[in-house]
């Protein structure tokens, strides 16, 4: 029987839960992961007996079925920063305190709150909120000035932003200073940018939504794992999207 193809080493090192893809090819560049105790050249593939460290600690490779990950919905709080660097005051990983070391999946800026995704396999990091996989987020949105039919108009055919055009998007007002958008971009800021250039200043924003996972009874500061439902969605969703694997509860 012909030995199956390999691994390719950065999805192998990402799938552990030791970091994100990108993250691995830099820890590759710096010679800091050996296969059988020898520094791999660029593009190796892992095979099923290959030894694997990092900074010389030996990794295992994960189950197919990924069932040992974590996939977890978060209700964040206004001031936490969405980074995983511990020196950070008020850094996710820290407000969360999960005992597995976990990725948040895109972010919310530091004065934003509501949804975020956060996961443990490395491997999907980045993958789910791909613009270019078109997976929608709904955010709720209050501007300090009352809303004009033409602002949602405007900002829902497109505003310019960041040397670009924002991609048409829906916009539905929910009272006087208050109204709801569903974005398939993720481009820095966007909403407030949006709104900025339409004169707009933005006071409150939450995410209530990403895809078919929502906040449903988290309060500010509270975590749940997805349910075995949402994962099976998921799993649907990503069936197309590019790079990614699978996932299971």
């Amino acid at each position: 029987m012909s030995q199956q193809p390999g691994k390719r080493l950065n999805k192998y090192i990402s799938e552990t839960g030791i970091c994100s893809r990108r993250e691995a090819d830099k820890l590759i560049e710096q010679n800091r992961v050996t296969i059988n105790d020898k520094i791999p050249e660029l593009g190796t593939k892992v095979m099923p007996d290959d030894k694997v460290k990092v900074n010389g600690k030996l990794i295992g490779a994960t189950p197919d079925n990924k069932s040992d990950r974590v996939y977890i919905a978060y209700n964040k709080p206004i001031g936490i920063t969405c980074t995983t660097e511990r020196h950070v005051k008020g850094n996710i990983i820290d407000a969360i305190r999960h005992k597995q070391r976990i990725f948040p999946i895109g972010r919310l800026d530091k004065p934003s709150e509501g949804l975020i995704l956060l996961t443990s396999d490395g491997d999907i990091v980045n993958k789910i909120l791909r613009a270019e996989n078109a997976h929608d987020k709904e955010y709720e949105v209050t501007v300090n000035q009352p809303i004009s039919e033409r602002f949602l108009k405007r900002m829902a055919g497109g505003v310019p932003i960041l040397g670009t055009v924002t991609k048409p998007c829906q916009v539905q007002a929910k009272g006087k200073y208050k109204f709801t958008i569903i974005l398939t971009q993720g481009l820095n800021r966007q909403i407030r940018r949006m709104c900025e250039f339409l004169g707009y200043e933005v006071t409150k924003l939450k995410r209530n939504r990403i895809m078919h996972i929502d906040l449903a009874k988290l309060r500010a500061g509270q975590w749940r794992n997805l349910t075995e439902d949402e994962m099976t969605q998921l799993n649907k969703a990503l069936l197309h999207s590019s790079k990614t694997s699978t996932l299971k509860v």
